[in-house]
């Protein structure tokens, strides 16, 4: 899906915006991520109040494999290909979808950073060291101090 096909797909819903993102693009409202349409198809954000929904209509939550296994990401279930022609529903769906992102994006605040550690001068240790000098005077060696 091209982005001029994400925009005219969503305009029942609302003015949205699209960036590049993985494989594909990330859609967002308002500043929330809620959709992702990716090689795999279009996915929308989903929680416990609309993954029933998803599962009635017979679709999957996104998944991806790894050499080691396949990983299921049950926040992102893919849209159900009805509604690509039916766009008054979709906006529902997508409504639906933007809720769910921004109820998990309440329930996981953002992680403050730690305070940076100050770092006291240490003490004691002069600036300048001052260095010795060695002069020869004849045969023998002397060695004296210079500031």
């Amino acid at each position: 899906m091209d982005r001029e096909f994400l925009i005219d797909l969503f305009a029942d819903f609302g003015p949205v915006t699209i960036r590049k993102m993985f494989s594909g693009y990330g859609i967002s409202a308002d500043g929330v991520n809620f959709a992702l349409s990716l090689r795999a198809g279009l996915f929308f954000r989903a929680d416990e109040t609309t993954i029933p929904d998803f599962e009635a209509e017979g679709s999957k939550p996104f998944q991806y494999s790894t050499r080691a296994k396949t990983v299921v990401v049950n926040s992102y279930w893919e849209l159900p290909a009805r509604l690509f022609d039916d766009s008054a529903e979709l906006a529902q769906w997508a409504r639906a979808a933007l809720a769910a992102a921004q109820r998990a994006k309440v329930k996981r605040p953002k992680a403050k950073k730690p305070a940076a550690k100050k770092v006291a001068p240490k003490k004691g240790v002069p600036k300048k060291v001052a260095k010795k000098t060695v002069r020869r005077v004849g045969k023998a060696k002397r060695a004296h101090g210079s500031k």
